[in-house]
């Protein structure tokens, strides 16, 4: 055994590590591959302290370590190397305060999102941040990738929901500014440093998040539209007569709401499969009665005046769970074609729908047989793309993925809206960043991990010195 992985043990104990070989018999990524984790060990911490102790002992061997959460991402923030360390936040999973008067929680890493939701719930209280994944993904993993999810529209992406941190820094300096108040302008938001930065600058051990009243109502229904500029009104339209209570606001294209209305799905259609666009819409609120009837006069108003073609509220819950299986069950994609390339791209409204048409001519224009299936939620300007055009070579890869990139530079769009860089949109980040951006990233990589042991490698190119490790 090498002389880091003794030591590790001495500090930290047995139950808080996992050697190579016990490593090997856990999943690599729940999304991405079926491979077994590769890596020099994997520490499980049961505490902050544990993980501070950690990476002192790493930070001094110059040893490399790469933070895991519930391993549901798909960019390959997670991906390890067999001369890496991994760390999981999985046994660090305590819901330590729900506060009722200050509508706030006070989490460890890694609880796991859809746990919260109900704990919350329970109180009468919503955490909003909604993903597919809520059953497996981690909080920390939440918020070091700023997670987007499907209430973005009306509550934010995770960073507004954030209120305090506490952080370990690379050479296990403890970051506590577990703040509970709305404001605090007593200098730097440092908090601000480590969410989105996928685990680069700090590893996030606890946070305060904000709370909701829980919604009294809640209606959903799948609207057809004729054109995109239709949809677009009816965004608009929506915000404005419904009292603020729209929520959700997911768009999808023709190729998608028909794949996903089609056996093998289990999802029938609520509404005939011919029309160019589709919206999957939501409000929540607090008024059971009155939120009920606007949304229905809405509705009403809307297919008298045009705006939309047809609309399908849900009445029950098996017509609510149908609406949202269309939306959220996207791995039947994965179950009928491989390979896919996924992308996860933000854009102005504006630009959308020339957007997808034109990267979707290039694609058809360039391989033969190619399917393609966009949708994503309109209202905060995220779209999500799967291309599947029969070859995964690197070559292949790389076009796909330029087609995909490349007009988001004119437009002022992002190459990822919410999944973050990882591994896989890393060499397209210059596309969406300015050089006097990336080096800004840079000097702060350096100025707080100056070895670079944190997940080395991944969101952006580092130079750091070399540290052989020690075994």
């Amino acid at each position: 055994m090498s002389g880091i992985i003794e030591e590790l043990l001495q500090s930290i104990g047995k139950e808080s590590l996992l050697t190579a070989e016990e490593a090997a018999n856990r999943p690599a990524s729940l999304w991405l591959s079926n491979d077994n984790l590769n890596c020099k060990a994997l520490l499980r911490p049961a505490n902050t302290q544990e993980v501070s102790k950690a990476l002192k002992i790493c930070n001094d061997h110059g040893q490399t370590v790469v933070p895991h959460g519930g391993l549901t991402g798909v960019a390959r923030g997670e991906k390890t190397g067999p001369e890496d360390i991994a760390i999981s936040l999985e046994r660090m999973n305590s819901i330590e305060e729900i506060n009722l008067q200050n509508k706030t929680v006070t989490v460890q890493a890694g609880v796991i999102l859809q746990d919260l939701q109900n704990a919350v719930a329970d109180k009468g209280l919503l955490f909003p941040l909604d993903l597919g994944s809520k059953g497996s993904c981690m909080i920390g993993g939440n918020i070091s990738t700023n997670a987007g999810g499907l209430q973005a529209l009306r509550y934010g992406v995770t960073r507004q929901l954030v209120l305090g941190l506490e952080v370990v820094m690379a050479d296990g300096t403890i970051i506590s500014s577990m703040n509970k108040m709305l404001k605090n302008n007593a200098g730097y938001d440092l908090k601000q440093l480590f969410i989105g930065s996928e685990g680069t600058l700090g590893i996030i051990t606890r946070a305060v998040l904000k709370l909701e009243d829980a919604p009294k109502s809640r209606n959903t229904a799948m609207v057809a539209l004729k054109s995109f500029n239709h949809a677009v009104d009816f965004l608009n339209r929506s915000k404005r007569d419904l009292n603020s209570t729209l929520t959700t606001y997911e768009i999808f294209w023709n190729d998608y709401y028909r794949l996903m209305t089609t056996p093998p799905s289990e999802y029938k259609p609520p509404l005939a499969q011919d029309y160019p666009f589709y919206v999957l819409m939501e409000t929540l609120g607090q008024d059971e009665k009155s939120d009920e009837e606007r949304f229905h006069q809405h509705l009403e108003s809307c297919l008298t005046e045009g705006v939309i073609e047809d609309a399908s509220p849900a009445t029950s819950h098996q017509e609510f769970t149908n609406l949202w299986g269309i939306r959220e069950k996207v791995e039947l994609i994965f179950q009928i074609h491989q390979p896919v390339f996924l992308f996860d791209v933000s854009l102005p409204i504006s630009e959308m729908e020339n957007y997808i048409s034109s990267i979707e001519k290039q694609y058809r224009s360039e391989w033969d047989e190619v399917h393609f299936y966009a949708y994503g939620h309109m209202g905060d300007g995220n779209l999500h793309m799967y291309v599947c055009c029969g070859e995964n070579d690197h070559k292949t890869r790389h076009r796909v993925e330029e087609i995909a990139f490349e007009p988001l530079k004119a437009i002022g769009g992002s190459v990822t809206a919410e999944h973050g860089l990882g591994l896989e949109k890393k060499p397209w980040v210059h596309y969406c960043r300015t050089p006097e951006e990336l080096a800004l990233m840079r000097t702060l990589k350096n100025a707080l991990d100056p070895k670079g042991i944190l997940n080395r490698g991944k969101v952006i190119s580092e130079t750091f010195p070399t540290f052989k490790h020690q075994n």
